[in-house]
This record gives structure tokens, C-alpha cells and sequence, in this order.
């Protein structure tokens, strides 16, 4: 674990208490072949009163129906709208849950993970210690990705914002308390979601940290469709870095 600073270790994956409440939302567009994956390791690593919630950027394909036959609430975007557009439908609608008692912990997960999300219960322990107001799981392992400029300026804009050097800073598997989940919302606009997140969560005074685990997903690699990919979130990143002024 480490704070923004460099180190960092991989966390054994500690075991969810049934007292302890925790929300997932899970980012999906055209996910219907790993989200089976994803919802199953989901429900096996956090205990049965865990609310997951599919933040459904209007796909086209069985995504949708995937989460409801799995017993997970759906929150679909009326049209293609953008990751954090669809992710601040989906917290909307679970945002009373911070106001609780005892709120729970929010989780927030690519559903690409297939059946490494089981190992996104070590953010919420970190986030239960007090130790953080936000927790980014880094992946142990890269995995495809391009030459690095659309990461590598994320991680600028961030620094220049919040002062923050994070070694995963557009990784979207994410844990928060509840005050800092409340910052956050509204997230950034589609690929934006994360730089914006972490300057808002970090300028609103919560500490940040990243934990490494051994996560997977889904790779575009160094294809045209890759390098299309990456061109419009680096697009993202400079509009979410220059509303952050």
C-alpha cells in the first residue's frame, strides 16, 4: 500500500464480516462476456447483504440482462453517455446509503474483471482502517495498453491538481468512505471520471492511497481500435484537467 508516493505491496484478500455493509457499482457497456464472471466473483467474495448495482452505459448487447438474472439492480443510461456519466446515475441512486448510520463502504469496478474482482475486498478493509477516504487497486500485472502518453499525462494532470503522484491513476477499481464517495459525486464526464475523482476526493481533504492486487481485464492492446480508444480518453483527461483549474 502506499500513498501516492511510490512502493506499494500486494494485500492478502481479507474476509467481508456480514455486519459490515458495502456497495459495489459496476461499470459496464457491452461487457455481457466477462460481466458473468465479474457478478459471480463479486458474490462470492463480499457477504450476501452487499448491494451491487450495474452502472449500464446503455449497451447494446445481453449486458443488461445478464445483471438481472444474476439478482443485481440495473441503472441504464437513456443513451450512450460516457463511463462517468453512466457511474453518477448508478451513485445517485444508491447516495442515500451515505447518509445512514452506519453507511457503507463504496466500491467502484470494471466489469472486465472476470473473476479477479474477488480480490476488491482488500480496498474496502483499507478504507474500514480510517487509513483512506479513497483506495485505488493498482494492477499487479500490466497488461496491453499503448506507449503510455494518455497514462502518463493522466498522472500529470493529477499531480498538477492535487499534488498527488499516483503510479494507477486512471485505474477504475476503486473503494470510498461514504463522506468521500459524497465529494465525488458528480463524477467527471465518461473517461474523465477517475482524474476528476481523485482531485475532488483529495481537495475535499480525504487521504488517498493505492494498493497493488492481482487484477485483470480486458486489454485493447496495440490495435487501431486500441490506439482510438486511448485517443479519446486522452481528449477526456484534458477537459476534466482544465475544469479542475
Amino acid at each position: 500500500m502506499h500513498s501516492g508516493r511510490g512502493g506499494g505491496t500486494i494485500v492478502p484478500v481479507p474476509t467481508e464480516t456480514a455486519n459490515e455493509r458495502t456497495v459495489v457499482i459496476v461499470c459496464a457497456h457491452d461487457e455481457q462476456e466477462r460481466l458473468p464472471a465479474t457478478l459471480a466473483a463479486l458474490a462470492d467474495a463480499f457477504p450476501s447483504n452487499t448491494r451491487i448495482v450495474l452502472a449500464d452505459d446503455a449497451s447494446t448487447d445481453e449486458t443488461a440482462a445478464i445483471a438481472r438474472s444474476a439478482g443485481v439492480q440495473v441503472v441504464s443510461a437513456p443513451r450512450n453517455i460516457g463511463k462517468g456519466g453512466a457511474a453518477t446515475l448508478a451513485a445517485r441512486a444508491v447516495l442515500g446509503e451515505a447518509d445512514a448510520p452506519e453507511p457503507p463502504v463504496f466500491v467502484l469496478c470494471d466489469a472486465d474483471l472476470a473473476d479477479t474482482a474477488r480480490h476488491l475486498p482488500a480496498l474496502v478493509q483499507v478504507v474500514r482502517s480510517g487509513q483512506a477516504g479513497l483506495v485505488v487497486g493498482v494492477f499487479a500485472r500490466r497488461v496491453g495498453g499503448g506507449f503510455g502518453v494518455a497514462l502518463r499525462f493522466a498522472g500529470w494532470a493529477i499531480e498538477r491538481r492535487s499534488g498527488l503522484k499516483l503510479r494507477a491513476p486512471i485505474s477504475g477499481q476503486r473503494a470510498l468512505s461514504a463522506p468521500a464517495f459524497k465529494a465525488a459525486i458528480p463524477f467527471a464526464a465518461r473517461f474523465g471520471m477517475e482524474i476528476g475523482m481523485t482531485v475532488d476526493v483529495a481537495r475535499a481533504g480525504f487521504p488517498v492511497v493505492e494498493v497493488d492486487l492481482p487484477l485483470a481485464h480486458r486489454a485493447t492492446g496495440r490495435t487501431f481500435g486500441g490506439f482510438v480508444h486511448r485517443g479519446r480518453q486522452l481528449v477526456d483527461f484534458l477537459v476534466v484537467y482544465l475544469s479542475r483549474r
